[in-house]
């Protein structure tokens, strides 16, 4: 593993001795990661379809879809906060590099588990306030202001799920990072 893409390697990473119920941790959230990207590339695939279709409908047949520009929001919402553990496992999100040249090695480490406690603990924040979003919307039966009112809890339920997600794997992170540097 490198921390942001600078090469820095914990030993995890060369194969040295690491916890086993870590490395199984690991293994899970990258095979859980895995199906996720899967599943979220073919809800983009629909997104796009859906969004197709419509334009067609509308173009050629002169008919409303009232319908699919809400399922294409779904969708993507789905897509997005769904995959973000796993782009956060390859280290994808957007960061900001312009010190870590400047920077040594070890305080790179300091700064790298540093953001991902900050990340973490906001990533938390937002899962929490999700799921009482999510729980509102199934309590009360909400549903969308629109004609054809799907409830909801579903774009919550994919808020709140995905961003749980991503404070695991953020969580993952720090431990193994620190797991890393007891080690050594």
């Amino acid at each position: 593993m490198t921390v942001h893409g600078l090469g820095i390697e914990t030993e995890r990473a060369t194969g040295k001795a690491g916890s086993s119920l870590i490395d199984s941790a690991e293994r899970a959230m990258l095979l859980l990661n895995g199906i996720i990207v899967a599943l979220a590339s073919i809800a983009l695939l629909l997104a796009g379809l859906v969004l197709s279709y419509g334009v067609a409908a509308r173009y050629f047949f002169n008919a409303a879809t009232y319908w699919q520009d809400e399922a294409a929001v779904f969708l993507l919402v789905g897509s997005t906060f769904m995959s973000a553990a796993y782009v956060q496992s390859k280290r994808g999100h957007i960061g900001i590099e312009a010190i870590v040249g400047l920077l040594p090695a070890r305080v790179n480490q300091i700064r790298s588990i540093a953001v991902d406690v900050i990340g973490f603990l906001f990533c938390t924040f937002f899962a929490w306030k999700s799921w009482t979003l999510f729980h509102e919307a199934w309590v009360d039966g909400q549903v969308s202001p629109s004609t054809w009112a799907p409830p909801q809890w579903i774009p919550y339920s994919v808020m709140a799920l995905g961003m749980s997600l991503m404070s695991i794997q953020l969580l993952l992170q720090v431990v193994i990072a620190l797991d890393g540097r007891r080690s050594q």
